[in-house]
């Protein structure tokens, strides 16, 4: 289905990628603290990370994850810079920010850091640490599939600029409403995006999250959106 690169669903907002070549990169490290990640994954080994923003349930295992990370952690700029001073290795951590490129050459990957439409945050001992803004990544694959992990966000205008400059075949976005996009603004932001394929995410972790699959087949028929609702369970992967 993705030409070589695996997908798995971690629960929540957290996905595991496998490149063609066979490298594990993990988005959004929320494990062990995870109500919905199966247990066989809380002590996951990958070979790189990348982050979409600060808020807990996305960053809450960061502080024993890298550990069990052999490559770059990547995120914005104002995110990689306070996880430096709060243990996480400096030589791990790439620092970057909207709009720019990065070039994995030992994993055979490219990202794109975007924008989100959302906050980014961590409380911190009960001190609420601003952390940079939200971000999502289009990350390009060796064997031409791209990937467009839209991280939380809501509805935005500018996924059309996505579609026209970075040409994902592969949409992750959240569904789950009131924290993120619901299924409405999820199909429309297919139809902005013009991808293949959609995975859902960021739903039924928590009774808030209401968003469901089905409802978003059910409002890309109405609107006359063809793309493919892939729906994963927690653990399963994707792209065998």
């Amino acid at each position: 289905m993705f030409g070589g690169v695996k997908v798995t669903w971690l629960g929540h907002g957290t996905f595991l990628f496998e490149t063609p070549e066979g490298k594990k990169i993990l988005v959004d490290p929320w494990l062990q603290g995870n109500p919905s990640c199966p247990e066989e994954f809380y002590d996951l080994e990958v070979d790189a990370m990348l982050i979409t923003h600060g808020h807990n349930d996305h960053i809450g295992d960061i502080f024993t994850a890298h550990e069990r990370c052999n490559g770059p952690i990547v995120g914005i700029f104002d995110l990689t810079s306070w996880l430096g001073t709060k243990g996480v290795p400096e030589d791990k951590l790439v620092g970057m920010n909207i709009g720019g490129r990065l070039k994995l050459n030992d994993l055979k990957i490219e990202v794109t850091m975007t924008q989100a439409v959302h906050s980014s945050s961590f409380n911190d001992n009960g001190e609420i640490v601003y952390l940079g803004q939200p971000a999502g990544f289009v990350i390009s694959f060796s064997n031409g599939k791209k990937f467009y992990m839209a991280g939380d966000t809501a509805l935005f205008g500018d996924m059309a600029l996505i579609a026209e400059m970075e040409q994902p075949h592969v949409a992750i976005l959240p569904i789950g409403d009131f924290f993120t996009m619901d299924p409405q603004q999820a199909a429309y932001a297919c139809k902005l995006l013009n991808v293949e394929h959609v995975i859902p995410g960021h739903f039924a972790t928590f009774p808030l999250l209401t968003g469901t699959p089905k409802a978003l087949s059910e409002e890309l028929e109405r609107i006359g959106v063809t793309t493919h609702v892939v729906t994963a369970e927690v653990g399963q992967v994707l792209g065998d």
